[in-house]
């Protein structure tokens, strides 16, 4: 602080001190300190669901090539993957190998879908009541180039040459089917009581195998 010179030897008075600067503090918005807030919330839950999700990083088994429905499960059929999270999901634990295998598809499996126990089943095939028969076909006389477990087939037995017999038809299912070159041997389930007269027909080359709709 300087003081101003007065004449005749006057008491020199103090020169004005300018007043300091008042700055003035922005205000924040209501609106802008609730988005705020709620971006920090929506941080802090993606990184609890991210962690959860690494937690939750698993083995589990999944379908490795295509597996027909009723076809029996093997090894070769599984491939174990790593998943994480799978919430909403049921899958087979890589662990739970050895109990799936030997198991049959109750479903037509799709490779690289993920495994679930509902996806299988331990049912025989045969039902009450029913008995199994293997039939020795030619190429032409499968109805399909390859008959899937489950299948429902039409056995037709025709008649004698001149002879005045009315056709017969036996419902069956297919249990399995083995392919050897120009010849097949397809594996059936079908009731008890009509075994006999299916066995005197297929040595009589007397029967044809019909695939139903939708089988």
């Amino acid at each position: 602080m300087t003081a101003t010179p007065t004449r005749n030897n006057a008491i020199p008075v103090p020169a004005p001190v300018a007043p300091p600067k008042v700055i003035r503090q922005r205000r924040m918005r209501p609106g802008l300190l609730g988005l705020a807030v709620l971006l920090i919330a929506l941080g802090g839950l993606g990184a609890a669901f991210a962690i959860t999700s690494v937690k939750a990083t698993g083995s589990y088994l999944a379908v490795a090539r295509q597996v027909p429905q009723g076809t029996t499960l093997t090894a070769d059929d599984l491939v174990t993957v790593q998943v994480a999270g799978g919430a909403g999901l049921a899958p087979v634990p890589a662990s739970q190998q050895a109990q799936v295998v030997g198991k049959r598809a109750a479903v037509p499996l799709v490779p690289g879908s993920l495994l679930t126990m509902g996806h299988l089943t331990d049912k025989p095939l045969l039902g009450a009541g029913q008995q199994q028969v293997a039939l020795g076909l030619r190429a032409n006389q499968v109805p399909a180039r390859r008959l899937q477990p489950g299948d429902k087939v039409i056995l037709v037995g025709t008649p004698e040459k001149g002879a005045a017999q009315a056709v017969t038809r036996y419902d069956a299912t297919v249990i399995d089917m083995a392919v050897e070159r120009t010849n097949a041997t397809v594996y059936l389930a079908l009731k008890a009581s009509d075994v006999a007269a299916v066995v005197l027909l297929a040595d009589a080359d007397r029967i044809a195998v019909v695939l139903t709709p939708g089988a």
